[in-house]
C-alpha cells in the first residue's frame, strides 16, 4: 500500500470511527430516551452518519472534484447496500443468535464499513483515470 492509498485508509477510518460514535450515540438514545425499536433507532442513527459521511468522505477522504449529484445518487445507493448488510447483520445476531440488541448493532459495523469503504473507492468517488497521451499538457493548450 502505498502512502496516497494508506492516508486515505487512514482518513477512511477515521471518519468511518467518528459515523460510528455519532451513530451509536444517536441509535443508543433513540433507544433510551425515545423507546423507540432497534429498526427505527438504527435508521436515524445512520441517517446521521451516512450525512457526514458523504460530506467528510468526498472531501477529505476522497478528495472528490466530480460532479457531486451522480455522486450523491450512488453513494445513497452504496449506503442503502451497506445498510442492508448492517440491519441483516443486527436481525440475525438478535432474533437467531439470541444476542443483546445492543451488542447486535456494535456488530452490525463491520459489514456496513466494508461495503461503504470498497464501493465508495471503487465506484462513488472514484477518479476517472484519462489515457496518457490526454495528461500531457503543452503551453498553449487548454486546460
Amino acid at each position: 500500500m502505498n502512502g496516497g492509498h494508506f492516508r486515505q485508509c487512514a482518513r477512511f477510518i477515521s471518519v468511518g470511527f467518528l459515523n460510528t460514535i455519532v451513530a451509536l450515540f444517536v441509535i443508543y438514545a433513540a433507544k433510551w430516551f425515545i423507546h423507540l425499536g432497534d429498526v427505527a433507532a438504527n435508521v436515524i442513527g445512520y441517517a446521521v452518519g451516512l450525512s457526514m459521511s458523504f460530506v467528510l468522505n468526498s472531501s477529505w477522504t476522497f478528495a472528490y472534484r466530480g460532479p457531486l449529484s451522480p455522486a450523491l445518487a450512488k453513494f445513497l445507493l452504496v449506503a442503502l447496500a451497506a445498510y442492508g448488510m448492517n440491519l441483516l447483520t443486527v436481525m440475525v445476531a438478535i432474533h437467531n443468535i439470541g444476542l443483546n440488541d445492543y451488542i447486535a448493532q456494535i456488530l452490525g459495523i463491520p459489514p456496513y464499513t466494508l461495503t461503504s469503504y470498497l464501493a465508495s473507492k471503487y465506484l462513488v468517488f472514484r477518479a476517472k483515470s484519462r489515457p496518457e497521451h490526454a495528461r500531457r499538457w503543452k503551453p498553449g493548450m487548454p486546460d
